[in-house]
């Protein structure tokens, strides 16, 4: 039987962080994936309204090899500024792509709309750079799910939406992780009830052990939500393993099944959904055909327990424009 990692966390491979940072009063925030050494990296885009940075030179062909952090942000457009907050405080720490005597971290991002769910956004400068220092600032095993980070002013069909977190660890002794903040069109739940589209692949009681739904309505999705680019879940697996940029390209890809598994409808024309991979490269492969397979599976089973646990985390706000399903069902 599989189990989880000793947190439940995508920090349960061995030398990654997250951290934290949000602004209640805009409703919005940052969260931030960093190693302790840089790491391989891939990138896949299924949704057709995706806001990002620095995804071009995750591709196989492109020369730099690894990347110093990840960045998930609120903020739309404006939050692509969150990964130079990053770069900032990365490159005070001596962090970077080495040119010459000068250093140049490499700080990929992704961005969630989140623009219409109550906050003040009346801001007089842009607030995302300051919130990637600090989030960054903030790494450590340890972190908070739901109305945090990237996913403090998230909302999904019916429910806040939040950040998620989930770990398994193989038969082969790889960790699997995932991170998300979901921001989805669709819903996490089967209809208003407490049951989730992702139950198939709970472990023990991780988001409240309530099991499959004895029935699927047809998912309603309100008016707000079907705005052209008004959504986007954004979410990162990572591993343990040896993978090549083209492995964690097909690693990334895999993943996106958990978006299937777990929100309903999922990749829409309105949705930005985007999945990076992350590899430390601690533990070879064994065999490499049956270990990125039983790797993207994981992943992508991962990805839809850290979705359903984001959905269960998340807290009330002030001025909500949605209910915290915890509210409701405990």
């Amino acid at each position: 039987m599989l189990h989880t990692g000793p947190r439940n966390l995508i920090t349960d491979v061995t030398g990654l962080r997250v951290g934290n940072a949000q602004d209640l009063y805009v409703k919005t925030g940052v969260t931030v994936l960093v190693a302790d050494q840089p790491f391989t990296a891939g990138v896949h885009v299924m949704g057709g309204a995706p806001g990002t940075r620095e995804t071009d030179l995750l591709a196989p062909d492109k020369t730099v090899e690894s990347v110093d952090a990840l960045v998930l942000s609120g903020g739309s457009a404006f939050g692509l500024d969150a990964p130079s907050g990053v770069a900032d405080a990365l490159r005070a720490m001596g962090r970077g792509f080495a040119v010459g005597d000068i250093r140049v971290p490499i700080v990929p991002g992704a961005i969630l709309f989140d623009l219409i769910n109550g906050g003040a956004k009346d801001w007089a400068e842009n607030p995302y750079k300051a919130l990637g220092k600090a989030a960054i600032e903030s790494a450590a095993a340890d972190f908070a799910l739901g109305s945090e980070g990237a996913g403090t002013g998230a909302t999904t069909a019916n429910f806040r939406g939040g950040l998620g977190s989930a770990s398994v660890v193989l038969p082969s002794g790889h960790t699997v992780g995932a991170l998300v903040a979901v921001n989805a069109l669709g819903s996490a739940t089967v209809g208003q009830g407490p049951h989730f589209w992702a139950a198939p692949f709970e472990i023990g009681s991780e988001f409240g052990g309530h099991g499959p739904a004895a029935h699927y309505p047809q998912t309603e999705i309100p008016e707000t939500k079907l705005r052209a680019h008004s959504n986007t879940t954004i979410g990162i697996v990572a591993t343990d393993a040896a993978l090549t940029k083209a492995q964690c390209t097909r690693l990334a890809t895999a993943a996106h099944d958990g978006y299937a598994h777990a929100l309903v409808p999922a990749h829409t024309p309105m949705d930005g959904d985007l999945i990076f991979a992350a590899a430390t490269g601690a533990k070879p492969l064994d065999n490499t055909v049956a270990d990125t397979l039983y790797l993207g599976h994981a992943a992508a089973t991962a990805m839809a327990r850290a979705i359903a646990r984001a959905i269960r985390a998340a807290r009330a706000l002030p001025g909500d424009l949605q209910p915290a399903y915890i509210s409701q069902h405990g």
